[in-house]
């Protein structure tokens, strides 16, 4: 077969719509695509002309367009998992093409994946790709490249891990991704690079470390630069957006602390004159020369994986991390005018009712900018998965955006569920709302406004789940 054509695929469980809601709400309609399929794509693009990416994030399908491809890339998360196998399916019941399945979840969870697609690419693709792409076109055994799962006589077949790539200073092409120059425009999404893969860090519930392994690999300085150039670039040229931001969406951009500083120092040397927000562990917080240096990068907030605000909880789940240590982390980043925004999860072991007031009363307190709550779920292959595979509520993967998926230790899943809803509710209050856009200026006053809507949408989407989780709490034999 010569391939002519490759088109890749980021399916969703909430795909896109036309909304006025697009404007002001993330998540419900609209969000980002992925910088990782979009990179693949970018190096696809060496062995083939006509490559083009499709995201449920932000437009339809054209499946007149995909059908006739040679050869169909489809990415997905836990959460999408099951929409893309569907997706696999209806291709391969319209198409000649070779569908494989890739992305995080059919990494750790191959065993599954390899069921609904002619191969799944296991692991980093940027090195993989191109040898099935030669593969396909030579008529070669595809099977052959290192990193791929298929069914194989009747029997499941894995040719093995491959080491994870080296050479990660690729700049994605996004104007391969259908209708993202037009979509850039929304302040709903925010331009994006990501600059390093892998983290040292070993905590229970993580299946990054997983995917992406614990040794540290980055990109050069001068690669990152200009990659956030054409960033910045794409999203506001030609548009009036208002909110101007650029996120570093490394899981753990500080792990390297000398490559770190050299990017920051890149980043203040440059022309570059942007706002900029960043993931972060709290040991960044004890770090006051990368707080200096972050703040005078333009960096206006970090967003601290603080998780629990119990030290059972870090401790059960292999974080080490006490309360008192967050604590000092928040103040002393705030201390260098910087942010914190908190993203929290709920679900461990000794969580009991409770659980969500804390939160609440613990961003309050703290002056916390804004939160991410989520209940914990469990990727196939984590540690937390192998130790609660059978405390699971069911295999629906599609319930794993915020929802309660397990039956907690100490309080039941309806219970979890409506405590996730109050936190949210007490955090993004009307008279909080009211209080920002008086006493907030600029970005900080928009952002919020614009997580008051988010937020609604997802105690909206949170309570529909109520009585199905209310029937299976009481199923399993819970009091409340």
């Amino acid at each position: 077969m010569s391939v002519k054509k490759i088109r890749f695929i980021e399916p969703s469980n909430a795909p896109y719509r036309k909304s006025i809601e697009n404007l002001f709400v993330y998540d419900k309609y609209i969000r980002n695509p992925s910088i990782g399929l979009m990179t693949l794509a970018t190096v696809a693009k060496q062995k083939c002309s006509d490559v083009l990416m499709y995201s449920e994030s932000i437009s339809k399908i054209k499946w007149e367009d995909v059908f006739d491809a040679d050869i169909i890339f489809i990415s997905i998360f836990t959460f999408s998992a099951i929409r893309g196998y569907k997706m696999a399916r209806y291709i391969k019941k319209h198409s000649n093409a070779v569908v494989i399945i890739g992305g995080l979840h059919a990494s750790m969870n191959y065993r599954e994946s390899v069921k609904y697609c002619d191969y799944v690419m296991v692991g980093e693709g940027d090195e993989s790709i191109l040898e099935v792409i030669d593969a396909v076109d030579n008529n070669s055994p595809v099977e052959e490249v290192k990193g791929i799962a298929c069914i194989k006589n009747g029997k499941l077949f894995f040719s093995g891990k491959r080491r994870p790539p080296e050479n990660i200073d690729i700049i994605p092409d996004r104007y391969l991704c259908y209708n993202y120059r037009k979509m850039s425009g929304h302040n709903t999404l925010w331009a994006q690079v990501h600059a390093s893969r892998g983290c040292p860090h070993n905590c229970d519930y993580c299946a990054l470390v997983r995917h992406y392994g614990r040794r540290v690999r980055k990109r050069s300085p001068e690669n990152i630069l200009e990659d956030i150039r054409q960033s910045i670039a794409f999203h506001d040229e030609g548009h009036h957006r208002l909110a101007k931001m650029l996120w570093i969406t490394d899981d753990n951009f500080f792990a390297d602390r000398k490559w770190a500083i050299s990017v920051l120092n890149a980043i203040i040397k440059s022309d570059i004159n942007y706002n900029f927000t960043i993931q972060a562990r709290y040991e960044v917080g004890f770090d006051d020369e990368m707080l200096e240096l972050l703040k005078k990068a333009g960096f206006s907030e970090l967003a601290m994986g603080i998780e629990f605000l119990e030290d059972e909880a870090f401790e059960n789940n292999n974080k080490n991390c006490t309360y008192n240590d967050i604590v000092r982390s928040v103040r002393n980043i705030q201390k260098h005018g910087l942010r914190v925004r908190g993203l929290f999860i709920v679900g461990a072991d000794n969580h009991t009712v409770g659980v969500g007031e804390r939160i609440a009363d613990f961003v309050i307190k703290y002056d916390i900018c804004g939160v991410l709550i989520q209940s914990m779920y469990f990727v196939p292959n984590t540690p937390v998965y192998d130790t609660h595979k059978d405390r699971l509520l069911d295999n629906d993967w599609s319930k794993c955006i915020g929802n309660v998926v397990h039956y907690p230790e100490n309080i039941s899943p309806y219970e979890l569920q409506k405590e996730i809803i109050l936190a949210s509710g007490k955090i993004y209050s009307g008279k909080r709302l009211l209080k920002t856009i008086v006493t907030k200026k600029g970005i900080e006053r928009l952002l919020f406004v614009g997580e008051f809507m988010w937020q609604k949408n997802v105690r909206e989407r949170l309570s529909r789940e109520l009585p199905r989780l209310e029937m299976l709490s009481r199923k399993h034999g819970y009091s409340f």
